[in-house]
């Protein structure tokens, strides 16, 4: 039986974590048009890439902030769902601290920084190739009802 046929019950953290981020990602036409890979995730954190394409640069001819914050924000969102929980933003934050050139490539990484009932703190460092910050996120969460894979019997 494959992770993504199995209940949620049946699933090690981990593996809940790699199932949760799959069927986000499935129902996910914006991360997906914009060419974000889920490079890993398992409880509470996430690390996801963006090339830069020319098409999202601005008219300074330097990446659009916004698709920075985009990255940074999917980001937050695949590693606040890895308990198969529906969560949402509640509240977010973003510094931007480095131009992004085009053909650049972006990585963000989000580290649950704590989980208290419902609510959820998580910072997201973006980074270029040069492994250089050029942006901090800090997102807050939310838990709504529902989950992303049956939990099973």
């Amino acid at each position: 039986m494959s992770t993504q046929t199995r209940h949620a019950k049946q699933m090690t953290p981990d593996e809940l974590a790699r199932a949760t981020a799959a069927a986000m990602y499935e129902n996910d036409a914006c991360s997906r048009a914009l060419g974000l890979e889920i490079l890993e995730v398992r409880p509470g954190y996430a690390r996801l890439r963006m090339a830069v394409r020319n098409d999202f640069l601005n008219g300074h001819q330097i990446c659009h902030g916004g698709l920075i914050f985009t990255l940074a924000d999917s980001t937050f969102a695949f590693a606040c769902n890895t308990y198969n929980v529906n969560t949402v933003a509640a509240g977010c934050s973003i510094e931007f601290l480095k131009a992004v050139q085009g053909g650049d490539v972006l990585t963000a990484e989000a580290v649950e920084q704590t989980l208290s009932g419902r609510t959820g703190i998580y910072d997201i460092r973006v980074t270029n190739r040069a492994d250089e910050t050029v942006a901090m996120f800090r997102g807050k969460s939310a838990q709504i009802k529902g989950n992303l894979i049956p939990v099973g019997d």
